[in-house]
Formats: structure tokens, sequence, C-alpha cells
């Protein structure tokens, strides 16, 4: 098992970050709400402030034209007669915002001004005379420009003589500029503009005519049918600004305000701790504490029992968690926990330790008396060889005799060799190649022995009929090569990638029919080589002797085939 304590430390952070953050959002979400809230109150209020600033800007030049019918009313009786132009210069030049007063007669034409009148042979018949003439008290228009220079109102009175006939008007002309609220009013929103519009959106006059744009279609009949209105719009100067607008002279003169539209960026500059800032400061702040507290209550102990867990998992199980006594509480559990098992591992594997011992001192007990119950039926068919007289019964006794001690051999192997389970190759075809040359010394010529072996582990199961293949071999060699020469007996084995091939050679003299023989021998030869999944060859060799030749799978090769097709099926 690969422990990467790294890797798990930075996931444990990553998902406690998260987790943090998820938990502490609903702060920072609250905290955005609450601005975006008091954003719009405060968007509500800028339009209540300005409409209600519109309606006392109107309110204040309303007041004033009513003051000056009130004006009219009391100069009227001295508005004619000798030196009344000079009376009426006294009146303008000692009350501020007029710029004249002028007495008409009854056909409209000038009885009595300070200053120079326009003469006008059409102002009988303009619509404020005849409604005076009509029998109107006041009027107020905006026909009297021409009557100042500048744009200006012109409030009417209508003029009786002793009978109450209509004699004529006298009228006050008042420019728009003294009627224009300043931008200096403590009501109005900050860098706030103020003009004045007539009944077609046009300015009349303005602090700053950039601040204004384009007015929409219908602002006049809202203006005049609620007091005043309010909507949003660009200015000349691009920026986006909130606008409203009320009836200042009856629907002829309107007062038109411009102020900023609060933007949320601009409005959270206004408002830094109590807008935006604040509450991001206050999730930042929070993840920031909890992370540091995380970090050193429980993300530094569980680094610590990682790496107890690492020296686990490479088997030092002796290692103990001693720092666990400044561990919390929950955390001091798991390495509690962690401690058992480790010694709960530890007991186990000592047991396990034991129960193995014990089973291989069995085993090797087994194959010990395996090997000797062989050798003695070995001993039994020496002896019972001895007393055949027959030829043919004793070359049989001899040979099965000589498998039995094959046989023998490799438990002999087994329980003297540090693996119960495997048995290295090369020691043990030289023993059994001594033991098969060595017990036919005694009934003939030499034979000098040429042993090749590459180092191969093979276990039982495939050692069984290889070393029987190769006591057959042997055996044949022996009876047909050797019986009356001697000779060199070569024994190869070497592994050629996915195959290993055991070649045992002798250098005697045979015809054909040695090459195309068939009897007991060469059947087991063939049995043999199809226990190993291989196949068994009998050739000529270039001494003119014969090599029987065995080719099978290399064991560790076919082991590994063997284990991934039975995953694939287990997969399956």
């Amino acid at each position: 098992m690969t422990v990467r304590p790294r890797a798990s430390l930075r996931t444990i952070r990553v998902r406690l970050t998260a987790a943090l953050a998820l938990a502490l959002l609903p702060v920072l979400l609250l905290g955005v709400l609450q601005s975006t809230i008091a954003f719009r109150r405060e968007d509500v209020t800028l339009k209540e402030n300005l409409a209600a600033a519109a309606q006392r800007s109107a309110a204040s030049a309303r007041a004033r034209l009513e003051s000056a019918d009130i004006l009219l009313q009391t100069l009227a009786p001295s508005s004619i007669g000798f030196q009344c132009a000079q009376r009426l210069a006294q009146v303008t030049e000692r009350i501020p915002g007029y710029a004249n007063l002028i007495r008409f007669d009854r056909s409209g034409r000038v009885a009595c001004a300070p200053g120079t009148v326009p003469i006008d042979p059409q102002r009988a018949s303009r619509p404020w005379f005849r409604s005076l003439a009509g029998g109107d008290a006041l009027v107020v228009t905006r026909e009297a420009d021409a009557y100042a220079g500048e744009p200006s109102v012109l409030a009417a009175i209508r003029a009786t003589d002793s009978k109450g006939a209509f004699d004529g008007a006298f009228a006050a002309v008042i420019p728009l500029s003294t009627l224009q609220p300043t931008a200096d009013d403590p009501s109005l929103p900050s860098q706030a503009e103020v003009a004045l519009a007539d009944f077609q959106g046009r300015l009349i006059n303005s602090t700053d005519a950039n601040a204004f744009g384009a007015l929409p279609d219908d602002w006049r009949s809202r203006a005049s049918t609620r007091g005043a209105t309010v909507w949003y719009g660009e200015g000349a100067d691009g920026l986006r600004r909130v606008y409203s607008a009320a009836p200042a002279v009856g629907d002829d003169v309107f007062v038109v305000l411009s102020a900023r539209s609060p933007g949320l960026l601009s409005w959270s500059r206004l408002n830094p701790l109590t807008g935006i800032l604040f509450p991001l400061l206050t999730f930042v702040i929070s993840l920031v504490a909890v992370t540091v507290v995380i970090e050193r209550v429980v993300v530094r102990w569980i680094a610590y029992l990682q790496r107890i867990a690492a020296l686990y998992a490479k088997g030092r199980l002796s290692v103990r968690p001693v720092q666990a006594e400044q561990m919390p509480p929950e955390i001091r559990d798991l390495a509690a926990t962690l401690e058992q098992m480790a010694e709960g591992i530890v007991g186990r594997d000592a047991s396990l330790r034991d129960s193995l011992a014990q089973k291989d001192a069995l085993m090797r007990e087994i194959h010990h008396r395996v090997k000797n119950n062989l050798q003695v039926i070995s001993s039994l068919l020496n002896m019972q060889q001895r007393a055949l007289t027959d030829p043919a019964a004793r070359a049989a006794m001899s040979d099965t005799r000589q498998r039995i001690t094959a046989l023998a051999l490799i438990y002999r192997a087994l329980y003297q060799g540090p693996d119960l389970k495997r048995v290295d190759l090369r020691p043990f075809l030289e023993e059994l190649t001594a033991q098969l040359v060595a017990g036919e010394m005694l009934h003939g010529p030499g034979v000098r022995t040429d042993i090749s072996v590459d180092a191969l582990v093979i276990d039982p199961d495939r050692l069984a009929p290889l070393a029987l293949f190769a006591v057959e071999a042997i055996t044949n060699a022996q009876k047909h090569a050797f019986a009356q020469r001697g000779g060199v007996l070569t024994v190869n084995f070497h592994v050629h990638g996915d195959e290993a091939v055991l070649e045992i050679s002798d250098d005697g003299k045979c015809g054909d029919d040695a090459l195309a023989a068939s009897g007991v021998g060469r059947t087991l030869m063939t049995a043999f080589a199809r226990q190993l999944r291989g196949r068994a060859e009998v050739v000529r060799n270039a001494a003119g002797g014969v090599t029987a030749r065995l080719i099978f799978p290399t064991p560790s090769v076919e082991t590994a085939d063997s284990e991934t097709a039975t995953g694939n099926q287990a997969a399956a």
C-alpha cells in the first residue's frame, strides 16, 4: 500500500476550506443583500427628495407670481396719471426681480411704463389680453421676452374704470432667471443641477446645460397631472442621471432638476463600511481565522497521524503516537484506535508467524518422511531386482527404481531447501544426473557428464515431470549409447524468453531405427512433456548420437499468463 500524506493533506485542506467558505457564504450573501436593499432605499429616497425639491422650487416660482399679483393690485391706482412712469420706475428699483411694470389701456396701447416698451399693434388681440378683457382677474404668459430682452414671464391683472368696465391691463415683466431655484438649496442632492424648461422641453436657462438631455415624450402630461414626475435618463455629458420636473408657470414653464444616478459602486464608495466592503471583509477574516484554527487543531494532528500510518504501512508497527495527549479528544480517540490497530496487527503477525513456522516444520517433516518411504521402496525394489534372473525383468525393475529415486530426490530438495514450494533447478539436475550415472558405473564403462543449467526456481508440480523426463532420457542413453563403450553425457537447460529447453545428449552411434523406436520410455517422455504443456523431440545430434529435447513454457511466464487469464475471467 502506498501512502501519500502530502496529497491527502492537500485534499483535506482544500475540502475544509471549501466547506468553511460554503458555511460562511450566507454571511456574505446577507451582507450583499443588505447592501442592495440599502442601495435601493437610497435610490428611492433620492427620487422622493428630487421630486419634493422640484415641487418646492415650482411652488417658490408660483409664490413669486402670486406676490406679483398682489403688487400689481396695490400699484394699480397709481399706474396712470401724472408722473406714473417715475413712480413705477422707483418700484422696480426698490423691489428686485421685476424687469418692467407696464400699464396698457383698453386698446392694448402703452399708457404708462418706466422703460421702453416695444410696439405691438396686435397686442389687443393676444390671447392673454383677450382673457383679461373677457373677465379673467390674472393672466400669466410666456409672451414677455420682448419686454425684457431675456426669457421672462408676464403677469397681468385686469384694470377697470369707476363703473367696473374693462379699462386695460397692468402687467409686471418677471425674468425667468429670478424664478429659477439655485443649486445651493440644502434640500437638493449633492451635485444637483437646476433648469427651467418650456412646454416643448427646451431649456430656458440652467445651471449646467450638460447635465440635461432630451426629455421623454410624456414628461409634461405626467408633471401636470401628478404635480411632479421623476425619470432616469442620460445627460449631455453621457452620465446616467435622475430627473424631476414640476410645473412652475401653468403649463408653460417647468422646473427641471438633475442629479447623478447613484450607481452601486459609487454608492459603496460613499458607504464603504455599511456596503459591500464590510461584509466581504468580515467573510475573509472569518474564513482566515477558522482556517488557521482548523490548521492548528485538526490538520496538523491529522498530518501527524498520517505519518504514523505511513510508518505502519512500511512495517514499523513498534512506533506509537506519543504526542496523542496534546491532541483534541476526538483526534486522541482516533490515535488510540490507530495504536490499538497496530498492536492487534503485531499480535496477529506473531500468531501467523508461529503458525507458519509450525506449518513449515510439519511440511518439512512430511517431505522427509515421504522421501524416506520412497527410499525404502527403492531399497525393496533393489533387493527384488537382485533376486531376479530374467534380464528384462531386472531392467524394468531398475527403471522403476530410478524413477522412484528421482521422486525421492525432489522431496529431499524440498525439505532441505529454504523454500518449501520452490526448488533450484541447477543443483537438482546436477545431483540427479550424478546419482543416475553413479548407479550404472559398477555395471559398465565410465560415463563422463557435461552439465550446463541456467538458473531457474521451479515448483514441484513442474519439477516432477521434468525430472522423470530426464530419468527416461538418461536411462535410454545408458542402455543404448553407453552400455558397451561409455561416453559423454551432456545435460543442457536454457531459458529462451517464453520457452525453456532441456536437452540430454549422448555421443553414441545409432541408426535411424533408434530415432523411430517406440516403447514405454518414449511414451512416458511424451506424456511428461504434455504435463508441462510442451513437446518432446528425439533427434540426431552433431556427434552422431541422440538428443532428447523437452521444450515447455518458462514457468514464471506461464504463471503470469495464467494469473492474467484468471483476472480477465473474474473481471468479465
